[in-house]
């Protein structure tokens, strides 16, 4: 492993993955600093925790949620509510950095005007991983999905509409964002076991922010 995947200097440059699909090159690295203290503020209001699915299965991926919305996971199925279940109290507000970051990625990528209500926070340790799906839960598929990589890198896997369609292996570095929507919003997308490695900000750990809008 190179210091080059860990490289705070990473030119921005934008990579079309498919129509409504692309990969925008080290665009979060001059929100690290404020990315990283809104993960720190939100997870002590609301701790990083292992979901179950509901046929039974513990996530290998750690998260928690900020907005006004979060996406739960039990063996009543997956939704979003306003309400954490583990505190019964509402998820932390959405920090103004991540918003600013989602709304200026969305736009970058061809969407205007986008608000994400919810905010996913998921930790990968080394091993984890992210199996193949479709964000589905959404009342409405009008508004794209904007995914920031912190840390250590990961390979992005995007696939066509079906699971068994073949799916491109993307190398995504600290900083990277990736935003799909239009004709892609409901590709097939996962993330491949995260190799050992350690950053210099966040050691042993992959850091991942999924912005969606609910309805």
């Amino acid at each position: 492993m190179t210091a080059d995947l860990f490289a705070d200097s990473l030119p921005d440059w934008r990579e079309d993955l498919a129509p409504g699909a692309v990969v925008l090159r080290g665009f979060a690295l001059p929100l690290v600093p404020a990315l990283l203290a809104g993960v720190e503020a939100v997870t002590a209001g609301a701790p990083f925790r292992h979901l179950v699915t509901p046929g039974g299965q513990t996530m290998s991926v750690a998260m928690s949620n900020t907005g006004s919305l979060g996406w739960v996971s039990d063996r009543r199925g997956y939704r979003y509510d306003a309400t954490d279940p583990q505190t019964g109290r509402p998820w932390p507000a959405m920090p103004a950095a991540f918003a600013e970051l989602a709304l200026d990625a969305a736009r970058e990528s061809g969407f205007d005007g986008f608000t994400p209500q919810a905010c996913l926070i998921n930790r990968y340790a080394i091993g984890a991983r992210l199996s193949l799906h479709q964000d589905k839960d959404e009342l409405d598929y009008d508004h794209p999905i904007v995914s920031v990589s912190l840390g250590l890198p990961a390979v992005f896997l995007f696939g066509g509409f079906e699971r068994s369609d073949k799916q491109v292996r993307i190398p995504i570095a600290h900083g990277d964002v990736v935003v799909w929507g239009g004709p892609s919003r409901l590709r097939y997308h996962g993330v491949l076991p995260i190799k050992p490695g350690s950053h210099p900000l966040l050691g042993e750990t992959r850091i991942n922010l999924t912005f969606r809008k609910v309805r």
